[in-house]
């Protein structure tokens, strides 16, 4: 074969490649349509999702929802050490963190989104049931 030729091969397999690696895989499990390929997807953008009570509440909503939705919070599960990485992440992004405060909101975040909570059920809509 031709250098041309084996180029335009390996192009259409890199397009092939890609169109495939694009396409939607969705898989629902136990008929909920809200799990995408294993993972549970978020609630609608612009849906309300209101952070539990407690001391450190309104420092979180304050603090996190700068930057995006409680959504984005309530729907994970992850241990005290990811939190914490999570935080220092943020804080590093811009995220605005009284210092003294920090670990009172990792506490927080790791007693209501812990690995030993329930995975986050969002909450149905008529639209999202299907029926108007």
């Amino acid at each position: 074969m031709c250098r041309d030729t084996i180029s335009l091969l390996l192009m259409l397999l890199v397009a092939a490649l890609l169109l495939l690696s694009c396409s939607p895989m969705v898989a629902q499990t136990q008929g909920s349509p809200h799990v995408v390929m294993g993972l549970q997807k978020p609630p609608k953008v612009g849906e309300v999702v209101a952070l539990p009570s407690g001391p450190m509440a309104e420092k979180a909503a304050t603090a996190c929802t700068e930057c995006h939705e409680s959504r984005i919070i309530v729907q994970q599960r992850l241990s005290k050490g990811a939190w914490t990485k999570e935080v220092d992440k943020m804080v590093k992004w811009g995220a605005l963190v009284d210092p003294s405060d920090h670990y009172a909101l990792i506490d927080y975040l790791s007693s209501n989104f812990g690995v030993d909570k329930p995975p986050y059920e969002a909450g149905r809509t008529p639209s999202s049931t299907g029926k108007k």
